[in-house]
């Protein structure tokens, strides 16, 4: 089975949990991973662009000039794509990017992102709470765990009031993310350089992806 390490939150390592192979310790599929960030990616995207028609341009309710002797191509608006200041022909409105993924798909692509984690020694149990939030207390434990460049933090529940300090003292850090085990994603994942999940939390993404 694999081993994930303990840690308390001074940063001293307090001991080892095994953890099912099903879901920590499988060979990641790589075709899957790209499939599903390519998915989250492009979930991502705001697609504002819009333009508009020469339906949907104000004005042109007459001929802009007459149809013959001007020496200028014959026209029947302003608002004609042709025109300075007409409608756009095929211009982008309300594209949508999302990508269909299947859960099954979506879920190995989960497992196998956390299994490359633990390969790389990149996933710890933090076992242990704050009473209040303090943020010097996670930047000592991120620093005695080196992990001070980008950090992912993994909670069970914000409405637990230890995991609700944990969230506000770790929010001022650079570079870290706080997500629940239902907003985890490939994207954060890859993208962390040190995963610091709670021993609640992991008992969640065992039970939900084992």
């Amino acid at each position: 089975m694999a081993v994930l390490n303990i840690y308390n939150i001074s940063g001293e390592q307090t001991g080892t949990v095994d953890v099912k192979d099903t879901v920590f310790g499988i060979a990641p599929n790589k075709a899957v991973l790209h499939e599903v960030l390519v998915a989250e990616l492009a979930a991502a995207r705001s697609a504002t662009a819009s333009t508009k028609s020469r339906a949907m341009v104000r004005g042109g309710g007459r001929k802009p000039f007459k149809q013959k002797g001007t020496g200028r191509a014959r026209q029947g608006t302003i608002r004609s794509p042709l025109m300075v200041g007409g409608g756009v022909t095929f211009g982008p409105n309300n594209r949508k990017y999302e990508k269909k993924v299947n859960k099954k798909v979506r879920k190995l692509a989960l497992i196998s992102a956390l299994s490359e984690k633990v390969a790389n020694n990149q996933i710890v149990v933090l076992d242990g709470s704050l009473e209040t939030p303090k943020t010097k207390t996670i930047v000592n434990f991120t620093k005695k765990l080196d992990a001070l460049k980008k950090q992912l933090f993994v909670v069970d529940d914000l409405a637990d009031n230890k995991d609700y300090a944990l969230y506000m003292s770790a929010r001022n850090l650079e570079n870290a993310v706080i997500l629940q085990p239902s907003e985890l994603g490939v994207y954060w994942l890859l993208k962390q350089d040190k995963v610091i999940v709670t021993k609640e939390a992991l008992a969640t993404l065992e039970e939900v992806l084992g």
